[in-house]
This record gives structure tokens, sequence and C-alpha cells, in this order.
């Protein structure tokens, strides 16, 4: 993984610890979620599997190394720094959060410690992995809990920012609690369920909307899904209604819901087809799907794809990624931001899991009839297990979802955490 995928100041600041002789110094960064996103009440973790790519690949190429020699802020930089890149690795240790954890405003999800210039480079590389996913799977989680048991499916490739958003939006959607998704890459990729059958395209190729109906269901049989809005949404229900099994069901894509899917439910029903399914898509969120639910609408399931792909309504979130603590000569020194609406907490921590609460503690403390939530991931440079897959991070997510108290969830600090934050303050006197 390029060394190169980070901001300019990342690499200014490596060169700056090298001419200093700060190499050797071994710092520790805590990636936090500043603030919650908006109208969120929690944060799905995701997106731990790309960082530990990103770590464990870091590296720069030769060509790589001479194209920084040559950029100007460079000009005054010994050769020596260019040699420590050539020979970079990610030789440090990481601890995180697992995906599928629901996390809150003030907690870390990531803690890199490692020499200075090797934990300081990932930065802006772990801040958009986790961002990134942690959105799209919290997204998901509140469409799905809308849907109020209906299956959700993700649809939101075409929409996502670049075509590898689409694939990674697709995983995090699924750990967010997605039936799956039209990605066949993530299918591929990540084991994800694939779901999908025939665009408008299909209907509109063939001289009449019954011909393209039955050809569909001549290829697809029982996993036949017929699009009856191209036209006219109650004459396309009639016309697959016709054509009679195998038919999972019909897609409807536009329109009223609540009433098209009544009707449609209405022609089906009195086919014979009663256990024909009707799934809904359109520019549908966890809004328009929850007043969907409580309308009493017979729609089966739904296909969600702009909003969620891009968490349309809360788009960023505060993740930060600041140094906490270092190691300079055996020497411990703890460090934090004081600056307005920007204050960060010293020293390395641990999330611990109460039934009714959180404690925010010292990384060395523990605490009995709690869950440990930041868990050593890299050790040495070396992934020290398998990262859980897609599918545990869901079942993760979910157990945990049923299992969140009721609002406002705490989030405390130790004892210990408050004596070591007011003695940081005195020793910046």
């Amino acid at each position: 993984m390029s060394g190169l995928l980070t901001d300019l100041y990342e690499l200014t600041m490596a060169a700056g610890f090298y001419e200093a002789g700060k190499s050797a110094e071994r710092a520790t960064f805590e990636l936090s979620i500043r603030r919650l996103p908006k109208d969120r009440k929690f944060v799905i973790a995701a997106g731990l599997h790309k960082v530990v790519d990103f770590l464990l690949g870091l590296s720069f190429l030769e060509e790589e190394v001479e194209y920084l020699r040559g950029l100007p802020q460079f000009k005054l930089v010994s050769n020596g720094f260019f040699d420590a890149l050539r020979k970079l690795r990610f030789t440090g240790d990481l601890f995180a959060v697992p995906e599928g954890t629901p996390v809150f405003a003030g907690e870390p999800v990531l803690t890199v410690r490692a020499p200075v210039i090797e934990a300081q480079l990932p930065e802006t590389y772990l801040l958009a992995a986790v961002t990134f996913e942690s959105l799209i799977a919290t997204k998901a989680a509140r469409v799905v809990d809308a849907a109020g048991g209906r299956p959700v499916v993700e649809f939101g490739t075409r929409r996502a920012h670049t075509a590898e958003a689409g694939v990674l939006g697709a995983r995090a959607a699924y750990i967010g609690g997605c039936l799956g998704t039209s990605n066949t890459l993530a299918g591929f990729r990540y084991g994800i369920p694939v779901y999908g059958t025939a665009a408008h395209s299909w209907v509109m190729s063939f001289h009449g909307e019954t011909e393209a109906f039955r050809q569909l269901q001549k290829l697809l049989g029982e996993h036949t899904i017929q699009l009856i809005d191209t036209y006219d949404t109650l004459q396309g229900a009639r016309r697959a209604a016709g054509l009679g099994r195998p038919l999972w069901g019909v897609r409807i894509d536009s329109g009223e819901f609540v009433s098209l899917s009544r009707q449609v439910r209405s022609i089906l029903d009195s086919a014979g087809l009663r256990d024909a399914r009707i799934m809904a898509s359109g520019d549908l969120n966890e809004y328009k799907i929850r007043d969907l639910v409580q309308a009493g609408a017979p729609i089966d399931s739904f296909g969600v794809g702009t909003e969620l792909a891009t968490s349309f309504d809360a788009p960023s979130m505060g993740t930060i990624y600041k140094l906490v603590e270092q190691d300079v000569g055996g020497i411990k020194r703890y460090t934090l931001k004081l600056s307005e609406d920007k204050t960060t907490l010293p020293g390395a921590k641990q999330i611990f899991r109460f039934p009714d609460r959180d404690v925010l503690a010292r990384a060395e403390e523990c605490s009995s009839g709690s869950e440990a939530l930041l868990r050593p991931v890299i050790l040495g440079g070396r992934l020290i297990e398998q990262l859980p897959d897609a599918h545990a991070a869901r079942r993760r997510a979910a157990e945990a979802l049923r299992n969140l108290p009721p609002e406002p969830y705490r989030v405390e600090r130790s004892r210990q955490l408050e004596a070591l934050v007011e003695q940081a303050r005195r020793n910046l006197a």
C-alpha cells in the first residue's frame, strides 16, 4: 500500500521527525469520534479490514521516493530520510474496537502505537477508511430498524462516489444489517448475498412488456422479480400475474407506494399468487420506509440506494487522529489538546462496556463485569489472528443493537483517567 496515499503534511512531519532525531521515539495515537453525525445516537464501527491492509502493506516504491525528493518542500531534507522511507514498514501495534460494535462520542475506535514516523503517516488513510464505512454501516442500521423486520437490500453502487466506494459501502451496509447487496464484486470479495434481476432497459428492449416478463421468467425461474413500473404499474402487475409461477415477486421503483402496493397486492392475490412478494425501491431512506411501514403498506422488502451508499443526510463525521502519549528514552509523556471545542484526553485508553454504560479508562486499568472493547490486532508489525469476517461483524452489530440500553447512553470517565487529565494539565503550566 503506497505511503503516498496520505496528506503532504504527514510526510513533511515525517521528514521533520527524522531531521530532529526523533525517529526512535514511540508515539501513541488514537482515532476517536469527536462528535456523532447529525441525528445519530451511536456509530457502528467498520473499516478495520482496510486499516489492517494499509498498515501491513505500508511501503514506498523507488519512484515514489524520487517523486518526494523532487518536491520543493523536501529541498533541505537529507538523503538519510529518503533511505529510511525505502526501508519503512509498519513495526508497531494496533488495538481496535471490533467491527460491528456501536461506539459513542469521545470514544477511541483505534489505537496505534509505533515509532513516531510509522504512527503519524497512516493518519489520513485510517481516518478515511474508518469514517466512510462506519457512516454507511450506521445509516444501514437506521434503515433496517425502520423497516421493522422487512429485509433491506443495498442498491447504491451506481450512486456511490466511486465504484470502489460502492464495494466497501456494500460491505458496510451488510454489517449494519442489510440482507445483501446488488454489487457482485462485494458478493465475491466478502461473501455477501447478492440480489438483482433486470432494469427498465430490459423491458424497453422488447416489443411488449409481457414478452419481456416471459423471457426474464424463462431465464431466472423462481428467482424472477418483475420490474412492473416501466409504463403503467398496475398494468405491469396484471401482466406479471398473468404469467403465473415461477415468480419470486415484483418490484415497484416509482410512484405513490402505499396505494400502488395495495393495488398490486390485490392483483397478485386475485391471480392466486399470495406468496409472491412486493419489493419497493426508488429514493428511499429510513424516514420514508418508516412511513410506509406505519401506513401498513403491503411491501415485503426494500431496495435502498443513493441515500444509503452516500449516508446522504449525514455524509461526514467528526473523527480525529490525535497524539495521546509519547515514550522518549523510556520516559512517558502524556499529551492533550485544550483548544475550544477540540479538547482531547491524554494517555492510551480502554473502553469498558457495562450493560448500562461505557467507562472510558486508562489502557492499563482492569474492570470486572464489563467487556474491554479495544483489542490487540497487530503486535510488532504482525497480525496476531485473522479478523472476523463481514458475517461475524454483522452478527455482532445485530446483537449489540438489541442490547443497547435506553437513551441517553452514558459514557463515563474512570477516576484514574480523570487524575491523568489533571496531571497533564498541571504539567502544561
